[in-house]
């Protein structure tokens, strides 16, 4: 059997796989096992934050793993504590929580935000706020944290404590929010739910009214975090300062890691017993995000985002089938003419490797792209508009 017969016959069928088996890749350049080329505009969603095999990333993970792979969290991991360091430098924050994935620093988050407002304010105060749209992760808890109605299916009975307000609506927020509110939980960009940007104002007057309540703000930012959006993490283009930030995707370039940082109010909320995972903090894992951080927290890299996120938008622009672009630094949507779904489809075929959200195309290039490779995934995805009318 080949490889996607083994898949289909093994592998629970979780994914609507396209037509394709990758086997090598560098940069933003990947090929099959059939030596076929594809450009690839989404990064793994946004994971293979400096392409595929970047050289120091294979070195600094290779390394640690003929050093020492694993240990329990009992012990103390320079590999953690150095990307801990860094973090929190770099963010003001002042913890971190080490997960394996996003849908578990947002757990984390949620947990901490519900055991500050328990000691605090004793039981009963422990509502979270989520906005329409978001999507926060596919475990139980952060299913029923997600503010689409598709996704509250089939896993009853989902967890309790969430409600959910209109994206860019302050009065919605104002009118959800009750004395069991403790947290309100958002993207500042939507990601799945269609790469909504939200407004600056409406960020900011959100941040003003649960300050003023202590309603912890929770970013989530698994998607739009370290380098994505042109800052290190996207909630430093609104201006604020969140009280938890989680953070997933793109920081381990590659292999499974989640954070949750707290702000100094929170650091010791969480105590022994209260929460833990065997994999998090794993030093291998750690040490490639160690190479992500050291390479992206600079000006220049997150210039150089900025610089190529509007040349793309700016040759998008050029494509009579492409409507807008709803885009900030590399991480964009793009509202076309016909069936996004279907287009994206083709443009593997052709050689492009994209994915959507609901009904856009969705590019998460490699921060790393070079302008060889968007120019030839602009051109390929020129030539499936043109064949899709």
């Amino acid at each position: 059997m080949n490889t996607k017969e083994k898949d289909l016959k093994y592998i629970m069928h979780t994914y609507g796989r396209y037509d394709v088996a990758l086997k090598s890749g560098k940069g933003a350049t990947a090929y099959d096992e059939d030596g076929k080329k594809y450009i690839d505009v989404s990064s793994g969603i946004g994971v293979n934050s400096l392409g595929y095999c970047d050289d120091g990333w294979v070195k600094a993970v290779s390394e640690q793993a003929g050093t020492i792979q694993h240990m329990s969290n009992y012990f103390y991991s320079s590999q953690a504590s150095d990307l801990a360091e860094k973090l929190c430098t770099l963010t003001g924050m002042a913890k971190v929580c080490f997960g394996n994935s996003g849908a578990e620093a947002n757990e984390c988050a949620i947990k901490i935000a519900r055991k500050y407002s328990f000691d605090k304010y004793g039981e009963g105060r422990n509502q979270i706020i989520t906005l329409k749209n978001s999507f926060h992760g596919r475990t139980v808890t952060t299913l029923s944290a997600t503010g689409q109605d598709v996704f509250h299916n089939y896993f009853f009975p989902f967890t309790e404590g969430f409600a959910y307000a209109e994206a860019n609506d302050i009065d919605s927020l104002k009118n959800t929010v009750s004395g069991k509110t403790c947290a309100v939980m958002l993207e500042v960009i939507q990601g799945e739910g269609g790469v909504n940007i939200l407004d600056k104002e409406y960020v900011t007057a959100l941040a003003e009214f649960c300050g003023e309540r202590d309603i912890l703000v929770i970013v989530d930012e698994v998607q739009t975090g370290v380098g994505r959006t042109g800052k290190l993490f996207a909630y430093e283009n609104y201006g604020i300062s969140p009280d938890l930030v989680t953070a997933a995707k793109g920081l381990g370039g590659g292999l499974p890691i989640g954070i949750c940082m707290c702000a100094e109010k929170l650091k010791d909320v969480m105590s022994p017993s209260t929460h833990g995972t065997t994999f998090g903090a794993n030093p291998v894992v750690c040490a490639g995000a160690n190479y992500v951080i050291d390479k992206v927290a600079n000006a220049d890299f997150l210039n150089e985002v900025n610089s190529k996120g509007e040349y793309i938008e700016k040759m998008l622009l050029k494509l009579p089938q492409v409507k807008s672009v709803h885009r900030m630094g590399l991480m964009i949507g793009i509202e076309i003419e016909g069936d996004a779904h279907a287009v994206a489809a083709k443009c593997v075929e052709n050689g492009l490797l994209i994915i959507t959200a609901k009904n856009l195309l969705r590019m998460l290039p490699p921060l790393t792209i070079t302008e060889q490779e968007i120019d030839e995934a602009v051109s390929i995805l020129k030539s499936t508009l043109e064949e899709c009318k």
